[in-house]
Protein backbone atom coordinates (compact mmCIF):
# COMPACT_ATOMS: atom_id res chain seq x y z
CA UNK A 1 0.00 0.00 0.00
CA UNK A 2 1.22 3.47 -0.93
CA UNK A 3 2.18 5.85 1.86
CA UNK A 4 0.64 9.33 1.66
CA UNK A 5 1.67 12.84 2.64
CA UNK A 6 -0.40 12.65 5.85
CA UNK A 7 1.56 9.53 6.90
CA UNK A 8 4.90 11.21 6.24
CA UNK A 9 3.83 14.35 8.10
CA UNK A 10 2.79 12.18 11.07
CA UNK A 11 6.12 10.33 11.12
CA UNK A 12 8.17 13.55 10.90
CA UNK A 13 5.98 15.19 13.54
CA UNK A 14 6.75 12.32 15.88
CA UNK A 15 10.50 12.75 15.30
CA UNK A 16 10.20 16.44 16.13
CA UNK A 17 8.06 15.82 19.21
CA UNK A 18 10.37 13.14 20.63
CA UNK A 19 13.52 15.18 19.99
CA UNK A 20 14.99 13.04 17.22
CA UNK A 21 14.80 16.23 15.14
CA UNK A 22 15.74 19.16 17.37
CA UNK A 23 15.10 22.89 17.06
CA UNK A 24 16.96 24.41 14.07
CA UNK A 25 17.90 20.97 12.69
CA UNK A 26 17.82 20.71 8.92
CA UNK A 27 15.56 17.93 7.66
CA UNK A 28 16.82 15.55 4.96
CA UNK A 29 16.24 16.84 1.43
CA UNK A 30 13.01 16.11 -0.44
CA UNK A 31 14.93 13.67 -2.64
CA UNK A 32 16.29 11.72 0.34
CA UNK A 33 12.89 11.63 2.07
CA UNK A 34 11.22 10.53 -1.17
CA UNK A 35 13.70 7.65 -1.47
CA UNK A 36 13.29 6.75 2.20
CA UNK A 37 9.49 6.47 1.96
CA UNK A 38 9.37 5.31 -1.69
CA UNK A 39 7.12 8.18 -2.78
CA UNK A 40 7.22 11.04 -5.27
CA UNK A 41 8.91 14.26 -4.22
CA UNK A 42 5.56 16.02 -4.56
CA UNK A 43 4.16 13.81 -1.78
CA UNK A 44 7.07 14.77 0.49
CA UNK A 45 6.55 18.42 -0.38
CA UNK A 46 2.88 18.20 0.66
CA UNK A 47 3.91 16.67 4.00
CA UNK A 48 6.49 19.42 4.63
CA UNK A 49 3.98 22.11 3.71
CA UNK A 50 1.53 20.66 6.25
CA UNK A 51 4.22 20.71 8.96
CA UNK A 52 5.01 24.29 8.00
CA UNK A 53 1.31 25.22 8.42
CA UNK A 54 1.42 23.61 11.87
CA UNK A 55 4.43 25.77 12.75
CA UNK A 56 6.77 22.83 13.21
CA UNK A 57 9.15 23.55 10.34
CA UNK A 58 10.30 26.45 8.19
CA UNK A 59 10.85 25.91 4.48
CA UNK A 60 13.68 28.15 3.26
CA UNK A 61 13.94 28.51 -0.51
CA UNK A 62 17.30 27.31 -1.78
CA UNK A 63 18.39 26.18 1.67
CA UNK A 64 16.10 23.41 2.91
CA UNK A 65 13.58 22.70 5.64
CA UNK A 66 14.39 23.39 9.29
CA UNK A 67 12.71 22.60 12.60
CA UNK A 68 11.45 25.88 14.02
CA UNK A 69 12.15 27.01 17.60
CA UNK A 70 8.39 26.69 18.16
CA UNK A 71 8.69 22.97 17.57
CA UNK A 72 10.75 22.72 20.72
CA UNK A 73 8.03 24.44 22.75
CA UNK A 74 5.21 22.17 21.60
CA UNK A 75 6.08 19.53 24.17
CA UNK A 76 4.88 21.50 27.16
CA UNK A 77 3.86 20.24 30.60
CA UNK A 78 0.20 19.96 29.56
CA UNK A 79 1.04 17.68 26.64
CA UNK A 80 3.58 15.68 28.62
CA UNK A 81 1.23 15.08 31.56
CA UNK A 82 -2.00 14.47 29.61
CA UNK A 83 -3.40 11.01 30.28
CA UNK A 84 -4.92 8.73 27.62
CA UNK A 85 -8.38 9.30 29.15
CA UNK A 86 -7.92 13.08 29.00
CA UNK A 87 -6.96 12.65 25.37
CA UNK A 88 -10.15 10.73 24.59
CA UNK A 89 -12.32 13.28 26.43
CA UNK A 90 -10.73 16.11 24.42
CA UNK A 91 -11.28 14.25 21.17
CA UNK A 92 -14.87 13.58 22.23
CA UNK A 93 -15.41 17.34 22.51
CA UNK A 94 -14.07 18.03 19.01
CA UNK A 95 -14.28 15.15 16.58
CA UNK A 96 -18.06 14.69 16.27
CA UNK A 97 -18.29 18.29 15.06
CA UNK A 98 -15.29 17.73 12.80
CA UNK A 99 -17.41 15.04 11.13
CA UNK A 100 -20.26 17.53 10.65
CA UNK A 101 -17.90 20.00 9.01
CA UNK A 102 -16.36 17.25 6.87
CA UNK A 103 -19.85 16.53 5.53
CA UNK A 104 -19.98 20.13 4.30
CA UNK A 105 -16.45 20.50 2.98
CA UNK A 106 -14.86 17.13 2.17
CA UNK A 107 -13.78 16.67 -1.46
CA UNK A 108 -13.30 13.66 -3.68
CA UNK A 109 -9.55 13.78 -3.00
CA UNK A 110 -10.27 13.50 0.74
CA UNK A 111 -12.49 10.45 0.23
CA UNK A 112 -9.87 8.83 -2.02
CA UNK A 113 -7.15 9.41 0.59
CA UNK A 114 -9.43 8.10 3.36
CA UNK A 115 -10.18 4.93 1.39
CA UNK A 116 -6.47 4.37 0.95
CA UNK A 117 -5.89 4.72 4.70
CA UNK A 118 -8.80 2.42 5.55
CA UNK A 119 -7.49 -0.26 3.21
CA UNK A 120 -4.09 -0.09 4.83
CA UNK A 121 -5.54 -0.20 8.35
CA UNK A 122 -7.58 -3.26 7.45
CA UNK A 123 -4.36 -5.00 6.42
CA UNK A 124 -2.49 -4.44 9.70
CA UNK A 125 -4.78 -5.96 12.34
CA UNK A 126 -1.81 -7.68 13.97
CA UNK A 127 0.46 -4.61 14.04
CA UNK A 128 -0.67 -2.09 16.71
CA UNK A 129 2.13 0.36 15.89
CA UNK A 130 1.31 0.54 12.18
CA UNK A 131 -2.42 0.70 12.90
CA UNK A 132 -1.94 3.54 15.40
CA UNK A 133 0.05 5.63 12.90
CA UNK A 134 -2.59 5.10 10.21
CA UNK A 135 -5.38 5.79 12.71
CA UNK A 136 -3.75 9.13 13.54
CA UNK A 137 -3.46 9.89 9.83
CA UNK A 138 -7.15 9.05 9.28
CA UNK A 139 -8.41 11.34 12.04
CA UNK A 140 -6.00 14.06 10.89
CA UNK A 141 -7.40 13.73 7.38
CA UNK A 142 -10.93 14.25 8.69
CA UNK A 143 -9.77 17.49 10.33
CA UNK A 144 -8.03 18.54 7.11
CA UNK A 145 -11.22 17.92 5.14
CA UNK A 146 -13.03 20.60 7.20
CA UNK A 147 -10.78 23.25 5.58
CA UNK A 148 -10.62 24.87 9.03
CA UNK A 149 -6.99 25.69 9.80
CA UNK A 150 -7.57 26.33 13.49
CA UNK A 151 -9.17 22.91 13.94
CA UNK A 152 -6.28 21.36 12.02
CA UNK A 153 -3.81 23.02 14.39
CA UNK A 154 -5.73 21.84 17.47
CA UNK A 155 -5.73 18.28 16.11
CA UNK A 156 -1.96 18.54 15.59
CA UNK A 157 -1.63 19.31 19.32
CA UNK A 158 -3.82 16.30 20.13
CA UNK A 159 -1.54 14.19 17.95
CA UNK A 160 1.41 15.39 20.04
CA UNK A 161 -0.25 13.77 23.06
CA UNK A 162 -0.75 10.55 21.09
CA UNK A 163 3.02 10.42 20.62
CA UNK A 164 3.74 10.60 24.35
CA UNK A 165 5.02 7.63 26.31
CA UNK A 166 1.76 6.96 28.22
CA UNK A 167 -0.21 6.50 25.01
CA UNK A 168 2.51 4.46 23.30
CA UNK A 169 2.49 2.05 26.25
CA UNK A 170 -1.30 1.94 26.50
CA UNK A 171 -1.84 1.11 22.84
CA UNK A 172 0.15 -2.11 23.28
CA UNK A 173 -2.40 -3.15 25.89
CA UNK A 174 -5.65 -2.19 24.18
CA UNK A 175 -4.92 -2.67 20.47
CA UNK A 176 -5.43 -6.39 20.09
CA UNK A 177 -6.67 -7.84 16.81
CA UNK A 178 -10.36 -7.83 17.80
CA UNK A 179 -10.22 -4.18 18.89
CA UNK A 180 -8.44 -3.11 15.72
CA UNK A 181 -11.10 -4.87 13.63
CA UNK A 182 -13.82 -3.09 15.61
CA UNK A 183 -12.15 0.29 15.08
CA UNK A 184 -11.71 -0.43 11.36
CA UNK A 185 -15.42 -1.15 11.02
CA UNK A 186 -16.29 2.04 12.90
CA UNK A 187 -13.92 4.11 10.74
CA UNK A 188 -15.55 2.80 7.58
CA UNK A 189 -19.05 3.56 8.88
CA UNK A 190 -17.97 7.11 9.77
CA UNK A 191 -16.51 7.66 6.30
CA UNK A 192 -19.66 6.27 4.65
CA UNK A 193 -21.85 8.67 6.65
CA UNK A 194 -19.67 11.65 5.69
CA UNK A 195 -19.69 10.60 2.05
CA UNK A 196 -23.51 10.28 2.24
CA UNK A 197 -23.61 13.86 3.54
CA UNK A 198 -25.39 12.84 6.75
CA UNK A 199 -23.89 15.11 9.45
CA UNK A 200 -25.71 13.84 12.53
CA UNK A 201 -25.20 10.18 11.65
CA UNK A 202 -21.49 10.86 11.10
CA UNK A 203 -21.23 12.73 14.41
CA UNK A 204 -23.05 9.99 16.33
CA UNK A 205 -20.90 7.28 14.79
CA UNK A 206 -17.80 9.21 15.84
CA UNK A 207 -19.20 9.48 19.38
CA UNK A 208 -19.74 5.72 19.43
CA UNK A 209 -16.20 5.15 18.16
CA UNK A 210 -14.64 7.36 20.82
CA UNK A 211 -16.86 5.83 23.50
CA UNK A 212 -15.54 2.40 22.53
CA UNK A 213 -11.99 3.74 22.79
CA UNK A 214 -12.74 5.26 26.21
CA UNK A 215 -14.17 1.94 27.42
CA UNK A 216 -11.05 0.09 26.26
CA UNK A 217 -8.82 2.59 28.06
CA UNK A 218 -10.89 2.38 31.25
CA UNK A 219 -10.72 -1.41 31.29
CA UNK A 220 -6.97 -1.35 30.65
CA UNK A 221 -6.44 1.14 33.49
CA UNK A 222 -8.28 -1.15 35.88
CA UNK A 223 -6.07 -4.17 35.16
Amino acid sequence: MKIGSADIASLLRREINNGALASKDRLPSERILAEKYSVARGTVREALNQLAKDGLVEVRAGSGTYVTPLGEELINPVIESATPLELIDTRFALEPHICRLAVLHARKSDFDAAENLLGRMENCTSDPGAFSALDTAFHTLLAHSTRNQLLQWIVSQINSVRNQEQWLLMRQVILDEATIRQYNSQHRNILDAIRSRDPERAANLMKNHLEAARLSLTRAAET
